[in-house]
């Protein structure tokens, strides 16, 4: 009898050995699955980061290009200005002599017949280097019997008169030139005024 109930036993427990193991393998499977849903879940968020990362590199890649191309343009427009008024300062110092010849033919056309051949080499002299400062874009500004224009000309006095309209140049003292579109020096002008009622009847 107790070798029958041992025998018993072990039957039972081959015939359970089985059914264990498949729970167990099942089980298993499970945990595998999970594991690999796990696995591939965050392969998926590491990309998106990735992903994410690459696009603010690419944002702040072309901002910095951007700026970089903005940055030369501004560089480029200061090159040019510089070249366009380097010789200010030359030219400003080349006026004074050019008032010195209109002077010069000034006082000479009022004594005419003394120094004739002077004065016309006088003003050859000064066609010639208004001709040569034109070469460099330094360009006479015109003023006489012009509205008056404060930007461009400065008025030393004002003439009462009916010849010309109300803040109109009448005599330019000492003219003004242009550098490009640039002033170098204002021209020195007479601007008419109206004349009071109160003087033309004393007239």
């Amino acid at each position: 009898m107790a070798k029958e109930d041992k025998k018993k036993k072990e039957d039972r427990k081959i015939k359970g050995s089985p059914q264990k193991s498949s729970e167990e393998l099942k089980a298993g499977e499970k945990a595998e699955i999970d594991l690999a849903d796990k696995a591939e879940k965050s392969e998926i968020d590491e990309t998106d980061v990735l992903k994410e990362q690459l696009a603010a590199e690419k944002d702040r890649l072309l901002r910095l290009s951007a700026e970089f191309e903005n940055y030369k343009k501004r560089k480029q427009r200061e090159i040019d200005e510089f070249k366009k008024f380097a010789n200010e300062t030359i030219f400003r110092q080349i006026l004074p002599v050019v008032d010195n010849l209109e002077r010069a033919i000034a006082s000479a056309e009022t004594n005419s017949g003394e120094g004739a051949n002077l004065l016309e080499g006088i003003k050859l002299t000064h066609k010639d280097i208004l001709k040569l400062l034109e070469m460099f874009s330094v360009k006479v500004i015109k003023a006489g019997n012009e509205p008056f224009d404060p930007n461009f000309h400065q008025a030393v006095t004002r003439q009462e008169t009916d010849e010309f309209p109300e803040n109109t140049v009448t005599a330019v003292l000492q003219n003004g030139y242009l550098l490009h579109d640039r002033l170098i020096r204002p021209a020195m002008v007479v601007v008419s005024k109206k004349i009071e009622n109160g003087k033309t009847i004393e007239n």
